[in-house]
């Protein structure tokens, strides 16, 4: 589901944080629990005196977002990893005069981005973060990013922490759409340290076991997941 706030976010919430990058979530009272990451890589020290690149994935614009982008370094680009999710990367991105980046594949994205656009394929421009498709259908295109060295795995929508994503304990939930067909393929092959979501805060302790079950569970789960997203729906 596309979600558009016209005002930029006047608070943000901390989340995710680490050495190699950080989460946040703007407008913390949101259902939905949008969330937005910053990944650092080594970069061009004439660039920051830190000599650190922060890119920025999906972001959500908030007050004070660019001071705590800047503990980690220097924006070096901005990066659309989901279809729906152009956010507000082109703020971001015109404000620190970086392109947008997205996956080859999206070819109607870029006409919603008032902003200068580059591309990449199975590595984000030199980051050494290499991009995995999730999805690809004519309704929805997904990327997701993973980071060998530091054990990272950002995956924007197809699993989330977010109570409309779980059934009953799971830390980690496929979403709601694809969990007749989860994505098991393209995620299975991972065993990361930390999976960081589009939707909620990440899981950040034994997320390996968190991302199999999830995928495990997915279909298993789903009665429950659409029961509890009727419920949602019925006056109170």
């Amino acid at each position: 589901m596309a979600f558009r706030v016209d005002e930029r976010a006047s608070e943000f919430q901390v989340i995710d944080r680490f050495d190699g990058g950080v989460g946040w979530i703007a407008h913390p009272d949101e259902r939905m629990q949008r969330a937005s990451h910053a990944l650092v890589v080594d970069g061009d020290q004439t660039r920051s005196a830190s000599g650190k690149d922060v890119w920025v994935f999906d972001p959500v614009d908030a007050e004070g977002l660019d001071q705590l982008l800047a503990e980690y370094g220097e924006v070096a680009g901005v990066v659309v990893l989901l279809d729906r999710h152009t956010r507000d990367a082109a703020a971001i991105a015109n404000r620190h005069d970086v392109p947008v980046y997205l996956p080859a594949t999206y070819e109607d994205v870029s006409e919603e981005i008032d902003a200068p656009v580059a591309r990449f394929t199975s590595e984000l421009s030199d980051t050494g973060f290499e991009a995995h498709t999730v999805v690809d259908n004519r309704f929805w295109q997904e990327v997701a990013i993973y980071d060998p060295e530091r054990g990272t795995l950002l995956v924007p929508e197809a699993v989330g922490t977010v109570s409309y994503f779980l059934a009953g304990d799971e830390r980690l939930g496929v979403h709601p759409m694809l969990r007749p067909v989860p994505p098991t393929d393209a995620l299975s092959g991972f065993a990361p340290e930390r999976v960081l979501v589009g939707h909620g805060a990440g899981v950040t302790e034994s997320a390996a076991v968190a991302l199999e079950e999830a995928l495990l569970n997915a279909r298993r789960g789903a009665p429950r997941v659409y029961a509890g997203a009727v419920r949602r729906l019925l006056p109170v």
